[in-house]
């Protein structure tokens, strides 16, 4: 046997075991590495994302409430006038304004539909009642507020008839449950004899026209001697006014 030719032959198949397995442990580490690499990208990625996920749900959260309040009438349309012969516009708008600064400290936005004793509507406008109306109504649905509260005052022939009464469109589900909520501050607020329901209404206009939960708050009537006195008052105004507010946060859950 020639020794020398087989050792030399098994030294050879030993340098390529070796380097074979060499070659494997080399590709074993690649594949590990870059894996690594991998899960490092994964962790960095993740934790990138993290923050803006966050930041967008707390975004959502204190995302701020809007209402917007509506004085009823203004300029040439006065609405009904009471029987101590005050306007009730005039009224509508003090209590509206009053309702805004008790919203705003409660970190609400708010949109008036007017602040002066003005319509919204043209002078060149041949219907200025109608265009003041749409004009309402399309500047409510650019806002899309999370509720309007439109400020009326009532009226009725009968002097005895008296109470404040919120409407809501018959069709509208949170409109309807917005109303219900103000109808029960109105109540503990200003007469808790007043057993007037809120109430739904398939014509009123600006209840039918706007894309948002909306009610009108009659605060009163007119009509009424009582009623008419309170309602011109600053105090009894206030009071209205903060009763409204707590209707409207409840809704908003806002406390």
């Amino acid at each position: 046997m020639n020794w020398k030719g087989f050792a030399k032959g098994l030294a050879d198949r030993q340098k390529d075991n070796m380097a074979q397995e060499s070659g494997s442990n080399n590709a074993r580490k690649y594949i590990e590495l870059a894996m690594a690499m991998l899960l490092l990208l994964f962790v960095y990625i993740f934790s990138r994302r993290m923050p803006t996920l966050g930041t967008a749900a707390d975004s959502k959260e204190e995302k701020q409430k809007t209402v917007v309040i509506d004085p009823g009438h203004g300029g040439i349309d006065g609405g009904a006038i009471s029987v101590l012969g005050d306007e009730e516009q005039e009224i509508n708008l003090n209590i509206s304004l009053k309702l805004r600064d008790k919203l705003k400290d409660k970190g609400i936005g708010v949109v008036m539909t007017r602040e002066t004793d003005t319509g919204l509507y043209g002078e060149n406008d041949r219907n200025k009642k109608v265009a003041d109306m749409k004009a309402r109504c399309s500047l409510i649905n650019d806002v899309n507020p999370d509720i309007m509260v439109s400020v009326h005052q009532n009226n009725y022939s009968s002097e005895g008839v008296k109470g404040a009464q919120v409407f809501y469109y018959s069709h509208s589900v949170e409109g309807e449950k917005a109303a219900v909520i103000l109808q029960n501050h109105l109540r503990e607020g200003l007469d808790r004899n007043n057993e007037r329901k809120a109430k739904k209404n398939d014509n009123y206009y600006i209840l039918i026209n706007v894309k948002c939960p909306a009610v009108i708050a009659e605060c009163g009537f007119l009509s009424n001697y009582s009623e008419a006195e309170l309602l011109k008052s600053d105090e009894y105004q206030e009071k209205v006014a903060q009763a409204l507010c707590d209707g409207i946060c409840e809704y908003l859950e806002i406390e």
